[in-house]
Order: structure tokens, then sequence, then C-alpha cells
């Protein structure tokens, strides 16, 4: 396969081996995304960016001199020096207002604890007694105590970044407004400082929320409106404070600019590229006009993504959280604001046709181009990376092949006319593992699906765990490599109960999906034979059995769905609906209060507590 200077690729091998050539129209259509100019590729000299790992020879980027993070300079004549600190440095070079960003890394992620395990929960749905109608920041707390009193090391939960402070509130984790910041939703009003004393306006609006959680369907833009009012009368209460002042401090320009996008966008509504010309750029005049005009509401804004912060910080210390982190964000979203010059907007990223899907998948998030990237130093990625595992044990990569090629489908295109384009993942990687070093966490990356050959270990030689997932795989659990988490299945696929049952596939037949029938036959038959369960099992058996049958995984972590120990027969998402299905919005059907003495939970816990891995080689 050739790549052009651009990263576009010549085409690609589909699911079915076939090699598709990418046809010359999609090839302009992408540069013209790119806002590229054919006679003029992307400056490859002297390199815009280097990595230094230990263990491996130290590149020659030039002469120079190298100033180190800390403000250090070191004169560069050859090979950059060997010992160089961990972070990113800057060699300017002799002669020229050129620069090259050097990324030192460790090279590696640091490892989870051996034999570890964990609860995969979608945090919206843990609701306990004092829940607003969805999952908060002090259910994760509950939840993480009762957890690691069972003997966890982790709850791997949905992302929690940030939508569009608007309603209708989007339901999907995976298609934030910001990865940077954090979603409202989340915060436990009741625990923020003020709230047992706030008035009846406060206790009111409890009294609504709590009565949202006799619905198993998650009302998110009820939720939104009780939660806004409510801590907008505790904002107006709030006389400031250190830690909020020292928050702010630290987040800088970034947590500003993300207040003042929510503070435009509650004025103009969504879709930042029709706002008034003078409100489109983060950088305008006017921009910085509006904020001081309106900074209560921009300081409301950061306000409220401290009291994220500060519950976020006591949840992780009950147990430690892995962070997961979307593929990408919202083309209207705080983000796209922000970054629109280092974006491709008229594009998006998909997957190309395959077995499953015929027509291919368009997921609508806009991809960052490979050399803007990189002339920015790669900030939108350190960025984003550092905040997502900020107070975090774990990082789950969704996507992570994307690090190394993502499927673009241009503005008006269809998915089956899309082109791969390649990004540059020795950088990428280098920034995963020092930000993860930094952070003292450990990652993941989520390799399910097509993989080109040279990904896995790639990602296996910076330690960065793969994704070994039951349902895909052929090999029984103990035969898992040691570097991986493995699982039983994700949040799009069956659970134990939907798959044993039969419901699940009954429900994607009655919503017109078309499934793979008999490929969802093979795998029941094969789950009955691996965990020795006979056709009229009851499905908690199968259930219980199963994870007997995970904890003797040779992954160094595993996880067990809360939906899996609570025999849920109906999946969080059902990829091919929008609202035919209750997408990220079913609660468990028990609250936590229950889950923590519900007999199956506890068995599945129990044989996890108790596994050890057998030893093997990655």
């Amino acid at each position: 396969m050739q790549t052009d200077a651009w990263g576009i690729t010549s085409g690609y091998e589909d699911t079915r081996g076939v090699w598709r050539l990418t046809p010359p129209r999609t090839r302009r259509a992408i540069l013209e995304a790119m806002g590229a100019d054919p006679a003029r590729p992307p400056r490859s000299s002297p390199p815009p960016s280097v990595v230094v790992a230990a263990g491996r020879p130290a590149p020659s980027p030039g002469r120079g001199e190298l100033t180190l993070e800390d403000g250090a300079i070191v004169r560069v004549d050859g090979p950059l020096p060997e010992g160089l600190p961990p972070g990113y440095h800057t060699l300017r070079h002799d002669g020229s207002d050129a620069t090259t960003l050097v990324i030192a890394t460790p090279g590696a992620c640091p490892l989870p604890p051996a034999d570890a395990w964990g609860w995969a929960a979608q945090l919206y749905g843990v609701r306990s007694a004092a829940s607003w109608g969805i999952g908060d920041l002090a259910d994760l707390e509950r939840l993480g105590r009762w957890s690691a009193g069972l003997g966890a090391s982790l709850l791997l939960i949905n992302p929690l970044h940030a939508p569009l402070p608007l309603v209708p509130q989007q339901p999907s984790p995976y298609f934030p407004s910001s990865r940077r910041f954090r979603s409202p939703l989340y915060i436990a009003v009741d625990a923020v400082p003020g709230a047992g004393d706030a008035g009846p306006e406060v206790a009111a609006a409890a009294r609504e929320a709590r009565a949202l959680d006799a619905e198993r369907r998650i009302d998110r833009d009820a939720v939104h409106r009780l939660k806004m009012r409510a801590l907008e009368r505790l904002w107006e209460r709030f006389g400031g404070g250190e830690r909020f002042d020292a928050y702010c401090r630290e987040h800088g320009a970034g947590l500003e600019g993300f207040a003042t996008f929510n503070a435009l966008a509650e004025h103009h509504g969504s879709g930042w590229s029709r706002w008034p010309a003078e409100h489109r750029r983060p950088d305008a005049p006017g921009v910085a006009e509006f904020r001081a005009a309106r900074r209560g509401r921009v300081r409301f804004h950061q306000w409220l993504q401290w009291l994220i912060d500060e519950q976020f910080a006591r949840a992780a210390a009950a147990c430690p959280v892995m962070q997961d982190l979307p593929i990408g964000f919202d083309p209207d979203g705080a983000d796209a604001w922000a970054w629109q010059d280092v974006l491709a907007l008229d594009a998006s990223v998909g997957a190309p046709p395959d077995r499953f899907n015929a027509a291919g998948q368009d997921w609508g998030l806009p991809p960052f181009v490979p050399d803007r990237l990189r002339a920015a130093g790669f900030r939108p990625f350190i960025e984003t990376i550092r905040a997502t595992l900020r107070h975090a044990g774990g990082l789950r990569i969704d996507h992570v092949m994307g690090l190394f090629r993502l499927f673009w489908i241009p503005r008006g295109m269809t998915a089956a006319e899309g082109a791969y384009v390649r990004y540059p993942a020795d950088e990428l990687l280098a920034i995963v593992a020092l930000e993860s070093t930094r952070a003292g966490a450990f990652a993941v990356g989520e390799d399910l699906g097509t993989v080109e050959a040279g990904v896995r270990d790639m990602l296996a030689r910076h330690c960065v765990l793969s994704y070994r997932c039951l349902w895909f795989e052929e090999e029984p659990p103990a035969r898992y490599p040691r570097l991986s988490l493995g699982s039983v299945t994700t949040h799009d696929l069956p659970t134990i109960a939907g798959l044993w049952s039969g419901a699940d596939l009954a429900a994607q037949q009655k919503l017109g999906l078309r499934p793979n029938v008999a490929a969802t036959e093979s795998i029941r038959r094969r789950l009955g034979r691996l965990v020795g369960a006979a056709d009229g099992a009851a499905v908690e058996d199968v259930i219980a059995r199963t994870h007997a049958l995970l904890a003797t995984a040779g992954s160094t972590v595993v996880t067990a769905t809360l939906e899996d120990a609570l025999a849920v027969a109906e999946r969080p998402n059902m990829p091919g609906t929008v609202d035919e299905w209750p997408n990220w919005s079913l609660a468990l059907p028990q609250p936590l209060e229950a889950i923590e003495r519900a007999p199956l939970a506890l068995a599945v816990a129990a044989a996890l507590a108790a596994r050890r891995a057998p030893r093997r080689s990655p």
C-alpha cells in the first residue's frame, strides 16, 4: 500500500480480501477537505516532530538549540543527546525559523496490577435512591467503595465527556462536544457545598428529579433542566474559593474557551459555523467582547467543571477509574470550534463496507488533518489524553486503529467512496505512553474488528493492552495474551442473557436490522460448549459459568459488565439504530442499594476476585 505526502493511501483490502483502489475523485475531495495544495506537499525537512524513546537509537533531526520542557537549553550538533528527560522539547534549527517537536517518551505505558479485575459500567444507568434521574459521581463513588471491598482493582466506565449545553441532550457518550471537559449531568447536586440549605427551589428540583427514577429509560433533557435550575441557584450562593480559583488557573485558556463556547451556544444555539461571523472563531475580537459582557455565565460554566473535577477525584479515590476515550467529537461542539484550523470539517470518519454493513458507516466525526496536527505540536491530542487521564487509573482508547489510520468520507460522498488516511502513529503512541506514565495509568486499545498487520505488535511494544472479547475469540480465555484486557462482551454487543435467551436476536429482527443469524447462533453454541451448558440451562447459571471461565483468562486484567451481573437482556447500544432503540438511555433494573446485595453480582465478583491468570507471553 502506498501513501502520499498527505497520508492518503492508494487503497485498502476489504474484509473479503478484495483490494479497493482510492478513486481519483475521492483523493481530490480529501485534498480539498484538508485545504491542501497538491503542488506544495507538507514539510518533511527538517522534520516537524521526532520521537526519542528509551532503548531506541536517538534520531538526528538537525543542528540547533534544544529547549527542554523545563526551560533548560541544550546544544545539538548530531544525534539528540541520550538521557533526555521525558517531555515535550523544542529544537530550533540553525539558520532557519523552523522548529522540531522532540517527544521524549518512556516508550511504554504502565501496566495494571497482575490478575486485576473490575466492573464495566454505564454510569448513567447506575442509579441509587439519591440519584436525580441518572447515575452520578456520588453513585460512582459508592460503586467504587463496594467494588473495592469485593477485591476489584478498577471500574471501566462510559465516557463522561461534555455534550452541548442544550436541549435535546446528546445521549451518545461517543459524540461529545468536548473530550477535554465533562458533562454536568454527572454532578451529584446533593454533594455540592450548600445544597442542604439552598431553599425550596432546589428541594423541589430534587423531588422532581428523583421521581424520574421510576422510569427505566433515562430522560436526559428533564435531568438537564432540573440540575441546571438547581445548580444556577447554588452558583448564586457561591461566594468563591481558593480551590476554584486554583482550578481555573491550572486549566487556563482551555477552560475559559470551553466555558465561553458554552455561553455562546446557550445564546445562539447549536451550529457554531452558522453563528454571527464575530463569534465563529475563538480568537475573534467579538468573542472576547462577549466573554467580558457575560463574565458571570462564563464563570458559571467554569464552576461546573470544577465541581465535576472535585467529585470525580473523590470517586476515583474509592476505586481506580478507567476512562474511555471516543474516537472523535461533534463537529458542532466546543473542540471543533476551538481546533477548527486543525480539522477537515468537510469530511467525516467512519468505516468501509463490510460483511455486516454493506453500505459502510459514517460516524459524522470530523478528522484531524495529519500535517496540521503535527504543525500544532499535537497540542489537541496531548490536551485530550491528559484531560481524559485526569484522576484516572486507566485509559481505554476506542477504535485504537485510528492512531494509525482513519477512514475519511468527503462531504457529499458515501462511505463506499471513502479512503484511508494515515496518521503519525509513532508520535501519537509516544504521547499516550508519556501521558499515561505521568498519570500512573495503564492503557487499553479497543482493537476489535479489522486490524491491519503490524498494529497489534506496535501496540504491544508500547504496552497498550489488546482487547479480547469472548464473543469474537476462537481461543478459550486461558489462551488470551498476557498484554490484554479480557471481557465477555462490550456495550455494542449482546449481553449473555440477550444472547442465551435469544432476546437480543429477536430485538434485532423486530427492528429490521437483518442480523447475521448464523453467526449469532454459532457464538451461542460455542458459549454452551465452553461453559458446559445445555440448551435449556438457566440464564443465571450460564452467566455464573461464563465468568468462572473468564476468571481463567491469561489477560492481565478482565472486566465484567454490570448488565451481565444482573442478567439484563438488553445491550446498552444497538448499532444501526438511532431512535428505534433506547441507546445509552437504559438504567439498570435495580438501584445500587439492591445491586450491592444481588446474589448473581456477588457470585461474579467472587469468581473474578479468586482468579490467578496463567503466566503467558505477550
